[in-house]
This record gives structure tokens, sequence and C-alpha cells, in this order.
């Protein structure tokens, strides 16, 4: 497919265009116009000057011949030969020269075709500087050289003329058809196919009209005059238009100039006409002026090389800013599409948890307080257990879910207790390891005991996937959780003695939903988000873990992360809730969750009062005296993110009540969210008796702070 592409670009070995070609530029009659028009030129050169300055004939017959179509390029080549023919019969060559010089000047044309189809490409185009340098090294210049080359064996085989004389004659041929093919082939063609331009100028007209003012005035000044050499003021002004206007306007400039420049030379001005010829007996038989034209050539060289690069790159890179500024607007609208799916990502976790979480309040919640009811017998027990552990098992997952697709909230380094924390973090791994007959054992060495600087809730998370993860592929035998420290790191290791990885398996394990075995058949359930989590929490915290693993020879993990040993202000302990009379207001849009708050609270002796939505709490609050207010979030009517600032804005005593926030809406930004907001503590849904009573403590000792603090102030 590749080499199919390149051969493709590059064209072949053919002559004709291609029939699917799309034709561009003037018709055929055009093209046999502009070569007739270039043999009157031809005649009269040589009947006023016995000299040819210029032959852009071949150069018009090999644009018509790269633009037409076969059947037309083949009627244009036919009729200039013929024209050519006349010509010459015309000036009075002898009939063997007239069909040779035919011969040579339809040579050059097809060999200079033929090297621009096979390495230029079948449709020359001249919009890369590349493809003008390679039209003038590959296809102008060699035929060039191959017909002057014929050329000259011929005129040594006939006439055996000097070859001082001889070899002065080749190079001004050769000057003057590369000359004429390096300005008119490419002007023609740029014309041509001036559609593609039409973006590319940048001046207006008035602008333009004045640089090609501006380019003539440079000429006719340089050219005007025989006094001095100043052929390098037209190349400012030509340099300047070739930057501002489009390649076809440029080539039409230097052929202006071209016109203009060879006017005036062969008519006797213009700097040309100061070259001091060196006397040569050989050369006396050549006109003066065709001897001072190899310098004339070489300056209208110079300005093809000089203006249609130029014009060229300065095309193509506005062609390139173009394109760059499409695939930027492209990019800019592909970060907008992305940024809207993930605000739509956002909200649908956000709305997923809400929802999900808001039964899970009913399942675990009155399952905790099954348990809690005295006289419950033994398989009463076992069943509301078991419902205990599906749900906090459901609620594991979703939290792992949504975790790992919101990507987890910033780090938050506080004093963590390491002993309370691994113990919190294992304990439901260790039920478990019980339940399945294993040994489950957690050993923390002296250096690791008492406080450190970390993320807890990370932590915690870490330890927690790591010993379930263990105690699943744990079959018989045990798991063992070693902490200890290693300078100012702490490092966990988590072992088990389960059925091990494969080097297969390593390789994947913390990655995204990969799963051990993910057949129909497997033994072992699980999403596959547990260790790609636990990855995640280490590397925010700027740790590391390892595994070392092989098949029948259970599972290492070590955990190692920084975590600088902290001393713990112990501070007065808050009284017990079931010591207090509070008077505590439930707020909730679901008869459900407030009736099994209501339920929780009435077991620690609170008087509790409810509101279906913020509306109705804010007149709560101002009408009656609360010790406190659990404060859903989504609500309807009012919900509680604004009814907690309008309780904030009550005057007097009211507006300074705790407000807690008992919420489905569980993102840490949610938390701040609520914090934010005024509420003195957030507590996300499903919830525990034990829970709940915990996060109003918490709540109750933030707001004593909170007005502590507005005193102070």
């Amino acid at each position: 497919m590749v080499g199919l592409t390149t051969s493709m670009r590059r064209g072949r070995w053919r002559f004709f265009r291609h029939d699917a070609g799309q034709e561009a530029g003037p018709p055929p009659s055009v093209y046999l116009l502009l070569f007739v028009a270039s043999q009157l030129l031809g005649l009269w050169s040589v009947a006023a000057l016995d000299a040819k300055v210029m032959w852009p004939a071949n150069a018009v017959l090999l644009a018509a011949v790269l633009q037409l179509s076969r059947y037309k390029a083949l009627g244009v080549l036919v009729g200039c030969a013929l024209i050519n023919l006349v010509s010459n019969v015309i000036r009075g060559d002898a009939a063997v020269i007239a069909v040779t010089n035919v011969a040579f000047n339809m040579t050059q044309v097809i060999v200079a075709t033929l090297l621009i189809r096979r390495f230029c490409g079948a449709a020359l185009d001249m919009r890369r500087p590349k493809r003008l340098l390679r039209f003038a090294l590959i296809a102008a210049a060699p035929s060039v050289a191959f017909t002057t080359l014929l050329a000259g064996l011929v005129a040594v085989v006939v006439s055996g003329p000097p070859l001082e004389s001889l070899g002065f004659r080749m190079r001004h041929l050769f000057d003057m058809e590369l000359l004429a093919m390096m300005i008119v082939t490419p002007t023609l063609l740029l014309v041509a196919r001036s559609h593609r331009f039409r973006s590319d100028a940048q001046a207006r007209p008035a602008e333009f009209v004045l640089l090609m003012v501006l380019v003539t005035a440079a000429v006719v000044w340089a050219f005007g005059q025989n006094q001095a050499p100043i052929l390098f003021m037209i190349l400012p002004p030509l340099i300047l238009l070739a930057f501002r206007l489009s390649p076809p306007w440029t080539a039409g400039a230097v052929l202006w100039v071209t016109v203009i420049a060879v006017g005036a030379t062969v008519t006797g001005h213009g700097p040309v006409t100061l070259t001091r010829l060196q006397p040569d007996p050989v050369l006396d038989t050549v006109p003066t002026v065709m001897r001072q034209m190899s310098v004339l050539h070489l300056f209208l060289l110079t300005l093809v090389v000089t203006a249609l690069p130029i014009t060229t790159l300065s095309t193509e890179r506005r062609r390139l800013m173009t394109r760059l500024g499409v695939r930027t607007e492209a990019a800019l609208a592909a970060v907008k599409r992305a940024e809207t799916a993930d605000q739509a990502k956002s909200r649908f976790l956000a709305m997923m948890s809400h929802e999900m979480r808001t039964p899970l309040t009913g399942v675990t919640g009155y399952a905790d307080l099954l348990a809690r009811r005295p006289g419950l017998d033994d398989e009463g027990r076992r069943q509301v257990e078991a419902i205990k552990q599906c749900g906090e098992a459901m609620l594991r997952l979703i939290e792992d879910l949504l975790e790992v697709s919101h990507g987890g909230a910033e780090v938050a380094l506080k004093p963590t207790d390491i002993p309370a924390l691994i113990e919190e973090a294992v304990a439901p791994s260790r039920e478990w390891a019980n339940v399945r007959g294993l040994d489950f054992t957690v050993s923390i060495a002296p250096e690791a005991q008492g406080a450190v600087w970390t993320d807890g809730r990370r932590l915690r998370q870490i330890l927690h996937h790591l010993s379930a993860n263990a105690v699943k592929f744990t079959g018989l035998g045990g798991v063992r959780v070693v902490a200890d420290r290693r300078g100012d790191h702490l490092r966990v290791q988590i072992h088990d003695t389960g059925c091990g990885m494969t080097d297969e398996v390593l390789c994947g394990v913390f990655s995204l939903f990969q799963q051990a075995d993910a057949t129909t058949s497997r033994a072992h359930q699980g999403a596959g988000v547990g260790l790609a989590l636990a990855k995640s929490h280490v590397d925010r915290l700027g740790g590391t873990i390892s595994v070392e693993s092989a098949p029948g020879m259970g599972t290492t993990f070590t955990v190692e992360i920084p975590a600088e040993p902290v001393e713990i202000v112990q501070s007065d302990a808050p009284q017990p809730l079931e010591a207090r009379r509070m008077r505590i207001l439930v707020v909730d849009d679901h008869p459900l969750n407030r009736n099994l708050m209501r339920v929780m609270l009435e077991a620690a002796d609170c008087d509790t009062a409810e509101a279906c939505d913020g509306a109705e709490a804010v007149e709560a609050v101002a009408a009656g005296a609360f010790d406190l207010v659990l404060m859903d979030v989504r609500m309807p009517v009012m919900d509680g993110i604004a009814a907690t600032r309008a309780i904030r804005s009550l005057a007097g005593p009211a507006a300074d009540v705790a407000v807690l926030a008992v919420t489905a809406e569980a993102m840490p930004e949610d938390a701040a969210r609520c914090l934010a907001a005024g509420m003195d503590g957030h507590l996300a849904k499903p919830i525990t008796q034990a829970a709940l009573y915990a996060a109003i403590d918490a709540a109750l000792a933030a707001a004593s702070d909170r007005r502590d603090d507005a005193q102070a102030a």
C-alpha cells in the first residue's frame, strides 16, 4: 500500500496526463497563439539583431502538454510542430536544419514532460517550494542540456565551427531556453491553477496596484538608463510583492520584469549594456547584444530563484497557519466536547450516587436497627447480618466505582492514629476470614505505633482493598498484615497463602477492571477495581506499591508511603450523646429516611422534629430552639445548601444552630460545598446508628469551635 501510494504521488514514465485529471487553465487555442507569438518574437530577433535573445516557445508548449488532456495536448503538440516548421522555412533555414530544429524543440518538450511526470507528479503543482526546485533541477535543466548537446553535435557534423564560438553559442542557447522554461512554464502553470491561490494573497486591490507600480517603476528606472549598474534596486520591491501576493501574481510580475528588461536591453538601454566585453577574434561574428545577454540571463535567473521560492514559501506558511487555525479550532471544539462530556459524567455520577445511596440508607439503616433489637433469635440475627453485609458490600462497590471514575479529591494530610486506622480498615476482612475459617493476624511494630501525618481516608481504602483481596483469594491458611517503619516512611505488608498469580496476571494486576479469571466459570467475585484504586491512592500519597507472587505460593503486597510521626493533642472528650437531652430537627424529603433517623435518635433519648424541605427547615429553626439540624442536600422547594445559608442569615441564636449534612451527595467536593455553605459536618448515606452518633458529636464540637471563633473575633 505504501509503495502504491508513493507511485501515485511521484507519477510514472508517462507523457500525457491521466484521463481522470481535472483540466484547468486556458483552452488549446490560447497556447497555440502564445506559441505563434513566441515564433514571431524569434523571427523579429533574428531579423533585427541577427541573434535570438529569448526563446519562450518550448516553455509555452511544455505548459500546454502538462495542463491539457491527452487528445488536446497531442493536437497542440502537432500544431506547434507545424508552426515551428513554417517559421523556420520563413526564416530561410535549409530543409535539414528546419526539420532538425523542430525535432530538437519537440525532443526538449517530450523529455521535460516525461521527467516531470515521473519525478514531479502526474500534474505538476507549484504550490510547494520543493516542487519548484524539483522541476528546475530534475526536469528543466536536464532536458535543455540534452537538446543543447544534440544541437552542438549536429553543428559540429554539419558546419564544424570553431570550438570557442560553438561553446559560447551552446552556453547562450542553454541559458536562453532554460531561463524561458524557468519563467514562462511556472507562470502559465500557476495562472492555470490560480483558483487554488484565491485565499493566499494578503494584499488588497489598492495594495496590489501599488506593488505592481512600485516594481514597474524600479524596473523602468534601472533599465531606462545606462549610466549606473543599479539592477539590485529591482529586488526589494519584487521581494515585497512576493511576500504579499499569491504565486500566480508573483510569477506574472517576474514575467513582466523580464519583458521590460529584455526589451530595454535589445534596444541598447539598461545596465546590461555597460558590460565590458573582452576582445575575442573568435567571437567577432557574434552580435554584441548576444554576448551581453548572458549577464541579463543571469540577472533574470536570479530574480526567478529569489521571487518564486519566496512566494511559494510565504503561501505555504499562510496555508499552514490556516490549517493550524482550523485544527486548533477543531481541538478546542474537541476539548469543549470532552469538558461537556466530563460534566455530564460528573452529573451522572452524582445522580447515580444519590439515587443508589437513598435505598441503601433504608437497607443498611434498618438492618442496623434490627441487629440491635433485643430478643432476636440466632437465625434472625444471622439473616439481619447477611442483609447488612450485602448492603455494605454494595456500598463499597458503589464508592469504589465512583472513586475510580471521579479521580479522587486532593490529598488531605492530617494526624492519623496508625493502629486504630489499620484495625478499622481490615475489620471487614477479618470478619470475612473468620467466616471462611482462615487465620487473620495484624502485627504492628513498636516503631509504627502512634500517629503519623498522612491522608487517613486514602490509607484506609488502600489497606481495606488489599486485605479484602488477600482473603478473597485464600482458601487455606490465612492472611497476615505487618506494619513497620523505614525512616520517615510507613511500610505495610499483606501476606496471604492463597493461590498466587502467574507472570501474565502480575503484568496487569493494577489495571482497572482486570481480573485474574474473567471467564463465566470464575470462582471469585469482584469488579476488578480494588487494586487499581489502591494503586491510585498510593501514587497520590507519593508512595510505592509492589507485589510478589507465584502460583500456589501465595502473594505479598508491600505498600510504602511517606508518613512522618506526629503527636496528637488530646482534647476534652465530648459528652456522650446518650447523656444529653437534645432537640434535633430532621430535614429530608424522603419519609423513609426521616423515620429511620427518628428511630435512631429516639434510641439516644433525643426529641425530634421533621421537615420535608429546606423552606420548612428555615421556618422551623426560626420558630423553635434546636440544638442540631440534620440537613439533607437534594430536596424540592429549597435544597439543603440554600436552607443552611438562610439559617445562617437569621437573627439571634437560631443562626448559630449546629447543622450536619446527612446526604447521598457523597463526593469530596460535595462535602466541601456543604462546609462552605456553613454546615458543621458531613455524613454520607447510607448511615448506621454508630456513624450517625459519631458524626453528631463531631458536628457539635465543630459548631462550638465556630461560636468560640466568632466571639473571639
